[in-house]
């Protein structure tokens, strides 16, 4: 089996990006894998290689309906017809006819709260699963314990599937994150493959504002400035709404919104724009940009400061993919902080909230007039078997709450604790993650130095960039003749 000619035989590649191949041997060889590969290395091709060699079918868990959505279509655009995607999409009727000939796909796409499906689940348990993957798999740390806690269930799903050979990817993944991955998959004998969460190709700037309207009229003159498709990010869906309005209003550039309260028709057709390039800037809330591939995203801006360095490079990984110079600047004002913390304590169920979920459900009355988050429905949903004692239950479920806040309010102090701390950007994130800096950079960061005018655009680029995207999307439309 020579895997470099599989490589070219099924996706036109003649060599590997760094980690790749180590990540496809391990798998190869039955080995349990971790994998840390920085955004943009193409994480997806760890998965889909082996799906070509091994004999069975490809479970792929995926947190976010666009991520997946785009996954199948690149593999369907490469040939592969044997690819389903399960979510909200589909309608009863598509839904139970693929339920029906699952045998016949080599992947199938998944969110982890369509597994808790027991019709689904008994159909898989009949598959051969020759590979289960977990992609984005620091969700399950960062999210399982209150906004997706069905990824704390994916150990008892493995189960039922019969323990298969399973792939956590991620980018970015500390030994704590990397050790809750092992104990809620329940995997044993795992061989963990990280690579440097480092993209050298992204300057990193902060800068911080004396006050709100400073920092909007400093995001316009840089979003007026830069080199452009970018990403803004806000905390605040009606924030990202206000200013992509004010960014046509001032002809600064073909912006939208995007956020999670949007419905999903608007959102994929906003994300389609954007891959299109038919719109410059996205202003968007963290719901953006997972699994995002769109290579020549030039810049990303912080309006609003994420409430961990996990996040921070998440969402900065989406710029740069082609490896071309890109940067990220983060924009603070004195009591930004403030925002995650309130955030805290709405998402979670407060105490009034929890006694009373607890007690009707133990009357067999309905909850709704409890008016509760999506996020707080499930969290009080996965926690109400813990215990059998009501009492008991509702002080063990404000403990976790409590412990869950307790852990964010720690992320955002080490992430304020990077922001205020005059010193190399880079070197922070670097021995956040237990790294060293290997080679001093030309453009590292606003702290050892870096020339604005290399991230400064001419309009004539941005034109060129649209007409070479409309020659590629129509010479991909003839070539796949359809």
């Amino acid at each position: 089996m020579n895997l470099y000619e599989l490589l070219k035989k099924h996706f036109g590649f003649h060599s590997f990006r760094k980690g790749q191949e180590e990540v496809i041997r391990s798998i190869l060889s039955g080995q349990h894998t971790i994998s840390v590969l920085p955004t943009g290395t193409g994480k997806s091709l760890c998965y889909q290689l082996p799906g070509y060699i091994l004999n069975g079918t490809v479970i792929i868990v995926s947190p976010l309906l666009s991520l997946m959505q785009d996954q199948v279509e690149h593999l369907k655009i490469n040939g592969e017809k044997r690819v389903v995607a399960l979510n909200s999409f589909l309608n009863v009727n598509e839904r139970k006819k693929i339920f029906r000939s699952l045998s016949e796909y080599r992947f199938i796409y998944i969110s982890p709260e369509m597994l808790t499906n027991q019709l689904l689940l008994q159909s898989l348990k009949k598959l051969k699963v020759s590979l289960f993957v977990v992609d984005e798999a620091h969700c399950i740390s960062q999210w399982g314990h209150d906004f997706r806690p069905d990824y704390l269930r994916l150990k008892e799903i493995r189960t039922v599937l019969g323990n298969p050979v399973t792939l956590a990817l991620t980018a970015t993944a500390t030994e704590d994150v990397r050790n809750d991955i092992i104990q809620y998959l329940n995997l044993k004998n795992v061989t963990q493959l990280i690579n440097s969460v480092d993209r050298p190709n992204i300057s990193l700037v902060i800068e911080e504002l004396s006050n709100k309207m400073n920092k909007i009229n400093k995001l316009l003159e840089l979003v007026k400035q830069l080199k452009k498709p970018g990403i803004i990010y806000f905390s605040s869906k009606r924030t990202s709404e206000e200013m992509a309005i004010l960014l046509r209003k001032k002809g600064i550039a073909n912006a939208a919104a995007y956020h999670g309260g949007m419905d999903q028709e608007q959102r994929i057709l906003i994300q389609q724009q954007f891959l299109n390039n038919q719109l410059q800037v996205i202003c968007a809330t963290s719901a953006f940009g997972m699994g995002i591939n769109k290579e020549n995203i030039r810049f990303v801006i912080h309006f609003h400061m994420p409430y961990q360095i996990e996040s921070y490079l998440q969402e900065i990984g989406r710029a740069g993919r082609d490896g071309n110079k890109s940067i990220a600047i983060l924009l603070y004002t004195p009591g930004d902080e403030f925002i995650p913390l309130h955030m805290f304590e709405k998402e979670l169920p407060s105490d009034n909230q929890i006694e009373k979920y607890y007690s009707l459900n133990i009357k067999g009355h309905h909850t709704a007039d409890l008016m509760l988050s999506d996020v707080q429905s499930r969290f009080l949903s996965y926690y109400k078997g813990i215990s059998e004692n009501n009492n008991e239950l509702i002080l063990k479920v404000k403990s976790i709450r409590d412990i869950r806040i307790r852990y964010k309010q720690e992320k955002l102090k080490e992430m304020l604790h990077w922001i205020k701390e005059h010193r190399c950007r880079r070197l922070g994130i670097l021995e956040y993650f237990n790294e060293v800096q290997s080679i001093p950079l030309m453009r590292c960061c606003d702290i050892c130095g870096l020339n604005m005018n290399d991230f400064l655009s001419n309009d004539r680029e941005w034109i060129e960039n649209e007409k070479m995207n409309w020659q590629s999307m129509l010479s991909n439309l003839l070539l796949r003749g359809d």
